[in-house]
């Protein structure tokens, strides 16, 4: 009888406790939340943002990204400058501005111009040079007035902003045969692309996207390449003999005459015309 007692006083303890945890539970509020606009698919880049593309999701208050949006219709109409994929932040840096159009248009920064170059598969580096990649361009032309051939690097380190007409690269790193590659370059670096295409031949070296050292490699002629070895280098010693100034020419024979005038002699000198 006394163990029953005991067994139905815990009983009521454990259940006092319990419910007591539950009172408690119950009482604390949730978190305050705010509204961040999402992607609700996959939005490739250039596209403007239309309203079946968007949705809006709780998101903790007072940790929003620096630069999203809590309304659809802040992001509406603007072209995506980098491709989102699904339930990605909308952010203001991944869009263009509103005035700024679409399409490739949207994707140059300011300052910055699109520059389209005529390029073969082998230019295009098997087809490997797409959007978002980064390569070197190199001229290979005649040495105006030299009869001689160089290459050399000319821009480093280049965006590529599209391949043909695509602006995104293939999720596969498939190669793509295209005709046109079109370059982010400044203003002067569009001078001087525009004339090596013009005046000489050009190609693409593709390089690692994280790599931007600026190797800034020596031009090499076609005439050092071919030609072998560089000839060798004069020591000191024959180049000081080559250098050495000729030995100065044999003073002429002099013979002296004694001239008489009255109670006068004085001695004269004359070269030897012999």
């Amino acid at each position: 009888m006394t163990g029953l007692m005991v067994a139905i006083v815990l009983g009521l303890l454990v259940a006092r406790y319990v419910y007591q945890q539950l009172q408690r539970a119950s009482a604390i509020k949730p978190a305050p939340t705010s509204q961040v606009v999402v992607a609700a698919t996959r939005i490739p880049i250039g596209q403007r943002l239309q309203p079946g593309k968007l949705r809006v999701v709780s998101w903790p208050a007072g940790h929003q990204p620096v630069g999203s949006f809590a309304r659809i219709e802040d992001c509406l109409d603007r072209a995506v400058i980098s491709p989102l994929v699904d339930n990605e932040p909308i952010l203001e840096d991944h869009l263009a501005p509103r005035e700024g159009g679409a399409g490739l248009a949207a994707m140059i920064p300011e300052g910055q111009r699109a520059l389209s170059v005529r390029v073969d598969d082998v230019v295009a580096v098997a087809g490997f040079v797409g959007p978002g990649t980064m390569v070197d361009v190199l001229v290979t032309g005649d040495v105006p007035g030299g009869g001689n051939t160089v290459t050399r690097v000319i821009l480093e380190d280049i965006r590529v902003l599209a391949a043909g007409q695509k602006v995104q690269q293939d999720r596969e790193g498939k190669p793509q045969t295209v005709t046109v590659v079109t370059l982010q370059v400044t203003p002067e670096q569009a001078n001087k692309l525009t004339m090596a295409s013009t005046e000489g031949r050009i190609h693409l070296a593709l390089r690692n996207t994280i790599d931007t050292k600026e190797a800034n490699p020596p031009p090499v002629y076609k005439t050092t390449l071919f030609a072998g070895s560089p000839p060798p280098v004069p020591t000191a010693t024959s180049k000081s003999k080559r250098l050495a100034p000729p030995p100065p020419p044999k003073p002429p024979d002099l013979y002296v005459i004694e001239v008489i005038r009255g109670d006068k002699r004085e001695n004269q000198t004359f070269p030897d015309s012999h």
